[in-house]
């Protein structure tokens, strides 16, 4: 994990040091959203401190509010990241999932003095965490992506998220509109989280005894599962769409593996499982759930992406 660097020893303290190490984890949790992954949010964070700090000690002192200034670098850096981030995934192997999380709690920011989301359709800080969400996210234009994250989760206004995206007020507001639709068209009414976490159990037990019927049974006729190898593990190279095939592929993949514990946990601040050999993290599945029945799988296979759940 990487750290901020740390200003340059001129033998004078810096009083503002600790307020700004304070915006540490909003920033995380800004680039991890924006980014799909933690790895990435940290690079975007060491370079915007970086960037802090090469400035001169009059430069700094003429910044009104250092928390908003971290906030439109990290915003830009991101922008930045997300254009080249495309080229790369167009090369990556297999499918991209976000990075999964251990727990989101780290991750949940706001804006600055801890002034809340204000209008009643935006979306909630957990809610922004969840797989299904990143992955809804992942189908924006970088411009749309920075936009909607910037005011309908953090609560920055658009005359601020324009200095950031490089447009005007008026055109960050369409942006947001037009990735909010995304949003709402993809979006599901979330269930009780007693619910879905009995759904990912009964699907584990399923699993584990390799019971086909039982695993159709807690799916949706149209259940997609996904899984992210990254070319450094074997797994399927594209989605499995449907009830059968997806319980199929699942009991065949417990018949390869006898010695897998799978364990129910956490994922991105819903019920989830992690399947580990040896004592070691191999997968990690994050679930939608729909209508009393499973309607997503995504299983996280690739171990550069699993290295939070090694070292937890």
């Amino acid at each position: 994990m990487t750290h901020p660097s740390a200003p340059p020893d001129d033998g004078r303290p810096d009083p503002d040091l600790s307020a700004l190490m304070s915006e540490r984890r909003q920033l995380i949790g800004l680039g991890y959203r924006l980014l799909g992954s933690l790895a990435d949010a940290e690079d975007v964070v060491q370079e915007t401190y970086a960037r802090w700090y090469a400035m001169s000690p009059r430069q700094r002192e003429a910044i009104d509010s250092p928390a908003a200034w971290l906030t439109r670098v990290a915003g830009r850096i991101c922008l930045d990241v997300l254009g080249s981030a495309r080229a790369r995934r167009e090369r990556y192997v297999g499918e991209w999932i976000p990075e999964p999380l251990p727990d989101h709690g780290e991750l949940v920011g706001g804006r600055p003095g801890g002034v809340p989301p204000d209008p009643a359709d935006r979306v909630t800080l957990d809610e922004s965490i969840t797989m299904a969400f990143l992955v809804v996210l992942e189908s924006m234009t970088p411009a749309e992506r920075v936009a909607f994250v910037l005011h309908d989760v953090f609560g920055y206004p658009f005359a601020e998220v324009a200095e950031i995206v490089g447009r005007t007020p008026a055109a960050c507001r369409q942006l947001a509109t037009s990735a909010r639709r995304r949003v709402r068209h993809a979006q599901t009414p979330a269930p009780p989280a007693d619910r879905h976490a009995g759904l990912v159990r009964a699907f584990k037990e399923a699993w584990e005894s390799k019971d086909i019927a039982a695993l159709i049974g807690v799916l949706a006729p149209d259940v997609t599962a996904t899984g992210d190898g990254g070319g450094l593990v074997t797994a399927a190279p594209h989605p499995v769409r449907g009830a059968e095939p997806v319980a199929r592929f699942f009991a065949d993949r417990a018949g390869a593996l006898p010695d897998l514990v799978i364990s129910e946990c956490t994922v991105n601040g819903r019920p989830g499982l992690v399947a580990e050999q040896d004592g070691l993290a191999v997968s990690v599945m994050a679930f939608d759930v729909a209508d009393d029945r499973i309607t997503h799988i995504w299983a996280v296979l690739n171990p550069d992406k699993l290295r939070p759940w090694t070292a937890s």
